[in-house]
């Protein structure tokens, strides 16, 4: 399948690694932000983080392992049941409180994506094995809340599913993790990131819910984030964050979604982490961002 833009459905990690060229030629519903936009790089557009070290996405022989598991839940917000995947950091034990970071995809994908385009159990493992991770659970659920939530058909129709999804997340997955595993569950121990479309998800959920997640972490957002004056009418609500993450490729046709939201939360004196590398709206920037990223959860 070809790619002609960055939210299309692709199948393959080679196919996400083009770089986008022109818009769809399928109307896109009404977006908060501009769904195109020419690339001009500007002065602080840099990496805050290097190139990951050699062997840091390879599965390990000699460590414990994680286990990444799909699971069904029963959604009341859209009355299905439905699955999200979920790693459990090596040694997993009742007796321990984790802290949980939800993991939102793109328009294109579904709970599978973030497992097929980053192995995020391979990432945790290597990291909490040398210490540079806190053992977290990582839930991987379907940002798109309908019935038939497959990435199937005309999938820029599916955007209003994915504005349902709030409430899926807070009424339906939040709850089903609490009650099913052990984990901490005040907002200091719960962080919000995604891909794209999930990447404005985050950043729609997170800051209008900061008494429920501390941390938030957008790679490469969509143009579904809200304008500041929506998302973020009162600065000051913003202090209690943790750790707010903005992050794209240089090479991504998004990149000026990624740009307004540094320049907007920059103005207002809202503390963040601005990571951009070579990349372009493909698997490895996303990658290497969740790398980084969960490194800076320090849940402490």
């Amino acid at each position: 399948m070809k790619a002609v833009f960055p939210f299309l459905l692709l199948t393959t990690a080679a196919a996400l690694a083009q770089e986008p060229t022109a818009p769809p030629s399928s109307k896109i519903p009404p977006q908060p932000r501009e769904s195109w936009s020419g690339i001009k790089i500007k002065a602080d557009d840099k990496p805050a983080f290097p190139e990951p070290p050699a062997g840091w996405d390879i599965k390990r022989d000699g460590i414990p392992h994680g286990k990444l598991v799909m699971i069904s839940y029963d959604s009341k917000t859209v009355g299905t049941r439905r699955k999200m995947n979920v790693y459990t950091p090596p040694g997993y034990s009742t007796e321990k409180k984790y802290p949980v970071l939800y993991l939102l995809h793109g328009i294109g994908g579904d709970e599978t994506e973030w497992a097929r385009y980053a192995q995020p159990e391979i990432l945790l493992d290597n990291l909490i094995a040398d210490g540079k991770a806190r053992p977290m659970i990582i839930v991987m659920p379907n940002g798109r809340a309908q019935k038939d939530d497959r990435p199937i058909g005309d999938i820029f129709a599916h955007i209003p599913a994915f504005l349902v999804f709030e409430r899926d997340l807070l009424d339906d997955i939040i709850p089903t993790i609490e009650s099913r595993y052990s984990v901490q569950s005040d907002r200091e121990h719960r962080a919000l990131a995604g891909l794209s479309m999930g990447g404005g998800q985050t950043m729609n959920i997170g800051f209008a819910h900061l008494d429920r997640f501390g941390w938030l972490g957008a790679f490469s957002s969509g143009p579904n984030a809200k304008r500041i004056e929506d998302l973020l009418p009162d600065p000051a609500a913003a202090k209690p964050l943790k750790l707010l993450w903005l992050s794209c490729g240089s090479r991504d046709g998004l990149l000026h979604v990624s740009q307004e939201l540094h320049a907007e939360m920059t103005a207002k004196n809202v503390p963040h982490i601005w990571h951009v590398t070579d990349h372009a709206h493909d698997a490895p920037e996303w990658k290497q961002a969740l790398y980084w990223f969960v490194q800076k959860l320090a849940f402490d």
